[in-house]
């Protein structure tokens, strides 16, 4: 990884997530559909650094229907946890809580967007406000993560 990757890199492990809770909202419930299943890390920026390709793409994020997800690394699992989302935000809102791991039971706020077989998630690192945009500049502390859908 490029410099403070891996640094950065246990901030994004904390919480590349896709959205999930346990409303009724249809369009928490659409974008739950969407989210649902297994994604590839494509680009991970954190605090203004970029990942290699090769190393980001180490990284893939599994999402249930129910909230839950699960983050591996070279396909071994590294983290898990469960978030909310706020569809109706704009940009949509996402809250998440990793079970586990040096933030466990610290909420990551951030934001998301979803379209067809592409995910995108910009965070904070707990105790930091919620980015209002999908960027990672340096000094931010913003985790910027692009996702592909693994198709089987």
């Amino acid at each position: 990884m490029t410099r403070n990757a891996p640094t950065g890199w246990q901030a994004a492990a904390d919480g590349v997530v896709a959205p999930a809770d346990a409303t009724d909202n249809q369009g928490v419930k659409q974008d739950r559909e969407k989210s649902e299943g297994t994604w590839r890390v494509a680009a991970l920026d954190v605090n203004g650094v970029q990942a290699s390709k090769a190393d980001a793409r180490k990284f893939t994020v599994t999402n249930g229907a129910d909230g839950a997800w699960a983050l591996q690394a070279d396909g071994k699992e590294v983290m898990k946890g469960t978030s909310t989302i706020d569809p109706m935000n704009r940009p949509k809102t996402v809250a998440f809580v990793p079970a586990d791991g040096a933030n466990a039971g610290r909420t990551n706020l951030g934001i998301y967007e979803i379209e067809g077989d592409a995910h995108k998630v910009c965070f904070a690192p707990p105790g930091k406000d919620r980015p209002t945009e999908f960027a990672s500049e340096p000094g931010s502390w913003h985790t910027l993560v692009a996702l592909e859908r693994e198709r089987k």
